[in-house]
Parts: C-alpha cells; structure tokens; sequence
C-alpha cells in the first residue's frame, strides 16, 4: 500500500492509498552534474527532484476531465529559460492529446498546449480534486454535467470555494447539499470556450460534503 505524502487533508490521504498504487521510480541525482552542464539552474533541479520525492511513481484514479490526467505521476529534465521561465513533466498522458501535464516556475500543476495554464496551484491541489471528485461521485445522489458557455450561467450565490484543491482554473465550490466542480483549463489554454465543463453533484449530507 502506498503511503501519502505528509500535508494532505484525511480524504485525499486515504484517496492515495486506498485507489492508488506507487510503483517503482528512479531518483535524479545521478542526472544532477549532466543536467547542470546542459544548462539546467541547479534550483530547477532541485526543484524536480523534490518533485520527483514526493510524488514520482503515483498512480492514481483517472480524472473526471483533462483525458483522465497523467497516467503515472514523475518528471524528467526542465526546460525553459530565465525569460520565460522554467517547467518540468509532470508524468506521462494516458492518451495522445493536445496538451502534456507539466509544473510551472511558481510549483504550480498545469497544462501546455498553446499556453502555459496552470489548473491547481501545487500538485497536491490536482490530487486534493481528484480525491474530492472521486469522493463526490460516490456519495452524491444525482450528477449533472454542464458544457460549453452554459458553464457561465451557473449560479454560485451561497457557495464557498474549496481551499484544498488550490485551485487555479480548476475550482471546487461547496454549498448546503452540492458541490460543484469548474473545468476551465483547456478553455483558457486554448481560447475555446465550447471546453469548458462543471460537474455538479447534488443531495450530499455533511460527511457527502466534506468527507475529511
């Protein structure tokens, strides 16, 4: 059984271990000296390796959205530039797709396809939805998915956002007996509005609500 990472709250915890399996991941250091010759700054590649600690080798549930997330969670060399900034893979897509999973200078957990957008911001942002989807799907009684510009007219009076998921483009809102997720990251990273979704799921109790 997998063991989580230390910080997240008891749902994506038990998420983690309970859905989850950690396969076996390779570290970085024997690419530390190479990697710098080749012009990586050597806080970038610390910066992975911590990445690579944590999270290298997690496979988790698929996602709700996003062709279901990266397959296996583990990074390899950054790319990008003092300008521009610098990102790393953050795993492998279980399908071909038009965007690649990646984490931005800021650490935060993002698509690239026309643009950089990051969804959540951390990685532990992306598993903390992907628990709470999971979560939700199960004890919701009813399920409804909205798409495309019908996503604006949502109403959000009397909701409050869900700090966990740390959400950028991805955010989570938690009314009396709902919550409802907002899927905006391929919308803005590639200017298609008809991209957008919410997934909204009704009658919950308290423990539906929150769940740890």
């Amino acid at each position: 059984m997998p063991v989580a990472p230390a910080g997240l709250t008891d749902r994506a915890r038990r998420f983690v271990e309970v859905d989850g399996v950690r396969v076996s991941r390779q570290g970085l250091g024997q690419h530390r000296e190479r990697w710098i010759e080749h012009g990586v700054p050597a806080v970038e590649f610390d910066r992975a390796a911590a990445f690579q600690d944590r999270w290298g080798g997690f496979a988790l549930s698929p996602a709700p959205f996003y062709e279901d997330g990266p397959r296996i969670l583990g990074t390899d060399c950054p790319g990008g530039s003092a300008a521009e900034g610098w990102f790393f893979p953050a795993g492998s897509c279980r399908v071909s797709m038009a965007h690649g999973f990646m984490i931005g200078s800021d650490g935060a957990f993002g698509i690239d396809a026309y643009r950089w957008t990051p969804l959540h911001a951390s990685t532990d942002g992306w598993v903390e939805s992907l628990a709470l989807a999971a979560h939700a799907g199960r004890w919701a009684r009813t399920g409804t998915r909205i798409k495309g510009k019908t996503v604006a007219s949502l109403d959000l009076v009397g909701f409050e956002p869900v700090p966990e998921v740390q959400g950028v483009t991805v955010t989570w809102w938690r009314g009396k007996d709902s919550l409802i997720a907002l899927y905006r990251g391929e919308a803005v990273s590639m200017d298609t509005p008809r991209c957008l979704q919410a997934h909204v799921y009704g009658g919950l109790d308290a423990w539906g609500l929150h769940g740890g």
